[in-house]
């Protein structure tokens, strides 16, 4: 079941590659006592989510921070050692996003966010999603109903919910 608006952010571990190596982040410690906003996409590098879902936050960016939001955090079923490489080459981590990789899907599983497209040959992807959570607990929920768009989940319509 897909996580819903009231529920808390599962426990989970993501992955943050920078100069001094792979960094474990729990996602406790993103989410605990904080606004946040977490959006996950199908994969680094693809192109609605480099020509779209990413930069639809780093414009957004002070936006949030104006509304109280923290930090805001992009995650996909890669590694972080991908999601490093596709935060050079996008500056999302100069844009104030943090690029976290769910290399095992587990996080993405606990969501329920999830899905196969065998045709594109993405299996355990994450759907594309946005939220925004306080404290651990999910206030907003927007995701992509139609695959290959990113329309309701681009960072301008979560921020018109706040």
């Amino acid at each position: 079941m897909a996580i819903k608006v009231g529920d808390r952010i599962p426990d989970g571990t993501l992955y943050k590659f920078d100069e001094n190596g792979v960094h474990a982040v729990q996602t406790a410690d993103m989410v605990d006592g904080r606004k946040v906003v977490v959006f996950g996409l199908p994969a680094a590098f693809s192109r609605t989510c480099s020509a779209a879902h990413l930069p639809s936050f780093m414009r957004t960016r002070e936006g949030f921070a104006e509304k109280g939001v923290e930090d805001i955090y992009c995650i996909s079923v890669n590694d972080g050692f991908t999601m490093a490489a596709w935060d050079k080459e996008m500056g999302a981590g100069d844009a104030g996003i943090s690029l976290l990789g769910d290399a095992s899907g587990e996080f993405t599983k606990a969501l329920g966010m999830d899905f196969d497209f065998p045709q594109g040959g993405m299996f355990g992807r994450s759907k594309r999603y946005a939220l925004v959570a306080e404290d651990g607990v999910v206030t907003h929920l927007n995701e992509e109903v139609q695959g290959g768009v990113c329309e309701l989940t681009a960072g301008e319509k979560l921020l018109e919910k706040l």
